[in-house]
């Protein structure tokens, strides 16, 4: 299952605000990663962050 397809399966669940409860998830995960690994890696989390929150916007049609 692909991200896409849980963002469907979010809307269904949460209806307007799947793409919100999304991008909030997406930063605690990487909030959380970045206190696990002392922000040792922190460049890329960020990074890993910004692609999953503009595949999500892309998903929502909020592209640009």
């Amino acid at each position: 299952m692909g991200l896409g397809d849980k963002i469907n399966e979010m809307k269904e669940k949460f209806g307007g605000q799947a793409e919100d409860k999304a991008n909030e998830v997406v930063k605690n995960v990487g909030d959380e990663i970045d206190e696990k690994t002392g922000g040792k890696y922190a460049d890329k989390v960020d990074q890993a962050q910004q692609a999953a929150t503009e595949q999500i916007d892309k998903l929502d049609g909020k592209q640009g």
